[in-house]
């Protein structure tokens, strides 16, 4: 039962005081760890195979790294002496690697812009969130992005730390964060990352499989317990998560899309280059600004319910 009161009191503290913007943050840490071992070990001039196998040695070194802090973290916590204080460290460590409250933040400023018919400003801010362009973009466009953020951000940003905390504790969930970090970094199909990259990129793959298809079971279970389209967000899930350029990025983005009558997907711009990316659900309703509060709800309600499941497993 302890893991899953650290779990519960990780995500009070992350309620209560966010995630909190300092150098010394465990994700700003692990990024400067890949930069500075990406600096020693990648080099343009080295063949396919070469990268790969070097970007191999960056994972090795970082997931190593990562999973021995917890562990350290995890002693450190059994070593104060009561119950309590075990429960608060691994619980403050827990919350550093979870962000509903920065997410649902995000998400809640984009619509008050948006309500509020700052769409200069919505525009902006919701180019922090995602990699695409976002300067001519329209309200609709806006809530897309949003969304499928919040989506996505469920799996990565939530429910896998969780799981992962769940089979193996802090040291798991910490090493997983540096997985999902080593992929936001390096895991690009593009010149510079495209065989460097390769190693992270598989490994959050893997490591996400799993939950994703969770998350896509528990949006649908949200979506009953919300009186949402959960009927439709199982149909959409079923039909079109495969289309997604991610193995594990569908299930969440279709299941939300058919929960909330929507549509999502369709023309990206990335460094004023359009890309298509296969629509997931129908457009039953049009996209509007209260669908990000809709999404919200889905990423808080999947989150207890999670919890809730874990408790009674």
């Amino acid at each position: 039962m302890s893991p899953m009161i650290t779990a519960v009191a990780a995500l009070l503290i992350d309620a209560l005081i966010g995630d909190p913007r300092s150098r010394f943050h465990p994700v700003v840490l692990m990024g400067k760890l890949i930069l500075v071992l990406e600096y020693f070990l990648r080099r343009d001039s080295d063949s396919p195979t070469a990268k790969i196998f070097k970007g191999g040695v960056l994972v090795f070194v970082v997931v190593a790294v990562s999973y021995g802090a917890g562990l350290a973290i995890s002693l450190l916590a059994e070593a104060a002496g009561s119950f309590t204080a075990e429960i608060f460290i691994e619980a403050l460590a827990l919350s550093f690697v979870i962000s509903p409250r920065s997410l649902a933040e995000a998400g809640r400023e984009i619509y008050a812009l948006l309500d509020a018919e700052n769409l200069q400003q919505a525009r902006y801010k919701v180019g922090w969130i995602v990699g695409r362009d976002t300067v001519n973009l329209n309200e609709a466009e806006i809530v897309r992005a949003t969304v499928e953020t919040i989506s996505e951000n469920t799996v990565d940003g939530i429910i896998s730390p969780l799981f992962f905390f769940a089979v193996g504790g802090l040291p798991m969930a910490v090493a997983y964060r540096a997985v999902n970090t080593m992929d936001s970094m390096l895991g690009y199909k593009n010149e510079r990352y495209l065989y460097f990259g390769r190693a992270a990129a598989r490994l959050d793959d893997v490591a996400n499989f799993i939950p994703a298809r969770i998350t896509a079971a528990l949006f649908i279970a949200s979506a009953l317990v919300l009186n949402l389209d959960f009927k439709n967000a199982f149909a959409m899930m079923r039909r079109d998560a495969a289309k997604h350029p991610s193995p594990n990025g569908g299930y969440a983005e279709a299941t939300v899309a058919g929960a909330l009558d929507i549509r999502l997907g369709g023309i990206n711009s990335y460094f004023g280059v359009p890309s298509f990316r296969a629509y997931m659900g129908d457009p039953i309703e049009p996209l509007q600004a209260p669908h990000i509060l809709a999404a919200i709800r889905l990423m808080y309600t999947a989150t207890i319910i999670f919890l809730m499941l874990a408790v009674a497993i």
